[in-house]
């Protein structure tokens, strides 16, 4: 796969969003998983949106960063209403999907880790799952931030592979894979691992 460029030479937001939707689908089809199609389409778009950098990250008075999660974490608490609280908590979930999917490599070797990301993103979508109904309309949307809080690993696995095969991470070596294992009891990294000889047994590691 590869990017498409209109008849300028330029990739446009629309190539973007079909190559994130083949590499998702190849993802999903090579991991034998199934999951929800309307979260899938939540996650291309996803992609898309970030594919932009100002989308993920912000100016201050330092430069532009990555906000850290405990902040938008709260941001969301001390919200005035539940609408901006939702928007943050949306935006929790959003930038810990990507960032866990990602850069879960580069995470491995950082204070926190990845498994810090997964948890506070699928407890952002939880939240929101728990509050949906009542303060937002779009059921198809409330389902998928349902589906994300109980799968949020398997939605990482798949972005963990969009991201290697894209060739958008390169960082990923054997020792972030087995601590990815590790801590998170990734079926992917698990898989990984045994395609390269160093897992050789079926099992998670929570059975051991």
């Amino acid at each position: 796969m590869s990017y498409l460029e209109d008849d300028c030479g330029l990739i446009t937001n629309l190539n973007i969003n079909e190559y994130f939707n083949d590499a998702i689908h190849d993802a999903i089809s090579h991991q034998r998983v199934g999951l929800n199609d309307e979260t899938v389409v939540y996650i291309v778009n996803l992609l898309t949106y970030y594919a932009l950098s100002e989308n993920i990250f912000e100016n201050d008075i330092e430069g532009t960063s990555s906000k850290p999660l405990a902040f938008i974490y709260k941001d969301a608490v001390e919200a005035q209403s539940l609408e901006e609280r939702n928007t943050h908590l949306r935006r929790l979930g959003d930038v810990a999907l990507f960032t866990s999917g990602f850069f879960s490599g580069s995470l491995e070797r950082t204070a926190v880790g990845v498994d810090y990301f997964i948890s506070m993103g699928g407890n952002a979508y939880s939240s929101l799952a728990d509050r949906a109904p009542r303060t937002i309309p779009d059921k198809s949307l409330n389902e998928v931030f349902t589906d994300l809080a109980e799968h949020f690993i398997s939605y990482v696995d798949v972005l963990t592979e969009v991201s290697e095969s894209s060739e958008l991470n390169d960082d990923r070596d054997v020792l972030s894979l087995y601590e990815s294992w590790l801590s998170t009891g990734s079926d992917y990294a698990r898989q990984r691992l045994q395609e390269q000889g160093v897992l050789t047994f079926p099992s998670s590691h929570n059975e051991h």
